[in-house]
């Protein structure tokens, strides 16, 4: 089983702490459009022996485009790809653009999850974000689309300048007051690029807090589990048979297609990935070229994925399989370099299985890293 990404470039407004690809101007939105459909028509023999499980909009902001730009690419698919009786249909959406006419017209194309950009239910947070949404806005789009879709995840963001403990409690009550069987949540990063990153650098907000981050995470986790929620991945709580199998597929390894500017593809032996430019891709496209790097992937490579995939989720890393496909050497450099975490109980092998502990959970991509081989191929 494979996965679909199609990367949808365009955005309302800059969030101030984004530093994915996109553009605020629609000009080029139906050649865009147009050219993403092609490349899906285009790369058809990459996923030849392969069948489609999941097809992922993302972005961006893909509720920025109309339903029939959104069913081309969905049509293009099918003719394209074998694709499973009932795949799971993921589109990223912002809560200002969900009326309940544009809800009804999803179903209708097939979607069949939603990803919504909540972030926050508080205004100044927000503002402080520069989303597009007004807090009012978020709470009537979940009413609305838990009409329509049973299956919704929301994205929430912790450690905020200036949120307490309280708040931060606030906003995840109010998540689950609408019964959502899903919920993605990330520590807000400061990125170099980001509008984020000169605004502190200005002084005009305070920089994030690990303390606070690392308290908000502890609490997030502990309520979610509370109300039955796996914590499946790092960054990820699923009720059972709600988790994300797109997302689960990249953790798991398996391979998928990314389609658009910026999106990135993975065939099991090499990864690669399209230019992030507008401009570039739609020429390249309109040529009938494939506007992407590739990168073979080595055996390090390989191994240091799934050391990072593996730790962020509860299927862990596992020590059979570490030696199975990358060989003694490996298994006793991984065993070796994990030793100081065993020993501060932030690590522990169970059935064979390497994995955090709840206190080393927070603390999973550093840990990562100290595992990752280096200079050895």
């Amino acid at each position: 089983m494979s996965g679909i990404y199609i990367h949808i470039p365009f955005c309302k407004q800059a969030c101030h702490y984004c530093d994915f690809h996109f553009s605020t101007s629609m000009k080029k939105k139906d050649e865009m459009v147009l050219a993403l459909a092609k490349e899906l028509e285009m790369r058809k023999n990459e996923f030849a022996q392969e069948t489609v499980e999941t097809i992922y909009f993302g972005g961006g902001t893909p509720s920025r485009l109309q339903i029939a730009d959104l069913r081309l690419q969905i049509v293009a698919i099918y003719n394209n790809y074998k694709v499973i009786e009932k795949p799971e249909i993921t589109l990223e959406a912002n809560p200002d653009d969900l009326s309940e006419d544009y809800l009804i017209e999803l179903t209708k194309i097939g979607v069949n999850r939603l990803s919504i950009g909540i972030q926050s239910f508080f205004e100044d947070d927000l503002k402080m974000m520069n989303r597009a949404h007004n807090s009012a806005e978020a709470k009537k789009c979940l009413e609305v689309a838990t009409q329509y879709f049973d299956n919704i995840s929301l994205d929430l963001i912790y450690g905020i300048p200036g949120m307490s403990d309280g708040r931060w409690k606030q906003n995840i009550e109010t998540a689950l007051s609408f019964g959502i069987p899903h919920i993605s949540s990330y520590a807000l990063t400061v990125e170099p690029k980001t509008a984020l990153n000169k605004l502190i650098q200005m002084g005009k907000i305070a920089e994030p807090k690990d303390e606070v981050a690392s308290g908000h995470f502890m609490i997030l986790v502990e309520m979610l589990e509370a109300n039955g929620f796996v914590h499946y991945e790092l960054s990820n709580f699923g009720k059972p048979d709600y988790f994300s199998k797109n997302n689960s597929a990249y953790w798991l390894g398996k391979k998928y297609i990314g389609i658009g500017p910026s999106a990135h593809s993975y065939d099991g032996i090499s990864r690669s990935w399209n230019v992030a430019n507008n401009a570039l891709y739609l020429k390249s496209i309109q040529e009938s070229k494939l506007p992407n790097e590739i990168e073979i992937l080595s055996v390090a490579d390989c191994y240091n994925e799934y050391i990072m995939t593996g730790l962020r989720t509860i299927w862990g890393v596992s020590l059979d399989r570490i030696q199975t496909e990358f060989g003694q050497n490996y298994l006793d450099y991984l065993l070796n370099q994990a030793q100081k975490f065993l020993s501060d109980d932030l690590l522990f092998i169970e059935n064979n299985i390497l994995k955090p502990t709840k206190k080393g959970k927070f603390l999973t991509d550093g840990i990562a890293s100290d595992l990752f081989y280096l200079n050895l191929e």
